[in-house]
């Protein structure tokens, strides 16, 4: 019997994630999708949707239902995980203090460092995965995210990364 490796895909419903998601279970890998929410529209009353590009539905629900159509057209479970206190805490609000500073903050760092490779390995880790994966360009070393010192050496070229 061959035992599948299991991967928690971030699947943010654009086309990076949904390549790996198909890439992935193409490889054979056991792949569950989970779409993480970091930002509550209602407590921040932007539910609405984005007036400026007349559309009533809020950005972070289309995400949620282009990573659902995704998922569903692949076959693969996809889950909804929220990180929304964790993102404000460790995102956003320092994104706020250093706007406040006169400095130019990239939220997207500490995401990375705080959400995607902290809080979202912790989750996987929980469901038993092996393995996570995103729609990023990244090499890791020790070949197995949750092992004990895994590193992200490197990112692809500048020409591939977001």
């Amino acid at each position: 019997m061959v035992i599948r490796m299991k991967v928690l895909l971030g699947l943010s419903g654009g086309v990076d994630s949904a390549v790996a998601a198909y890439i992935l279970k193409e490889q054979g890998y056991d792949v569950t999708c989970a779409f993480m929410r970091n930002w509550d529209a209602y407590a921040n009353n932007d539910i609405l949707g984005n007036p400026t590009i007349q559309n009533d539905v809020c950005p972070q629900e289309q995400d949620y239902m282009d990573a659902m159509s995704v998922a569903e057209s692949l076959g693969l479970k996809l889950l909804r995980v929220d990180f929304i206190k964790e993102y404000w805490d460790y995102v956003f609000s320092s994104f706020l203090d250093e706007y406040k500073k006169g400095r130019t903050p990239n939220p997207d760092i500490m995401c990375n460092k705080y959400i995607k490779f902290d809080m979202f390995a912790k989750e996987a880790e929980k469901l038993g995965a092996d393995y996570i994966a995103t729609g990023h360009y990244a090499r890791i070393e020790n070949g197995k995210f949750l092992s004990p010192t895994p590193v992200v050496v490197d990112v692809a070229p500048l020409s591939k990364e977001k």
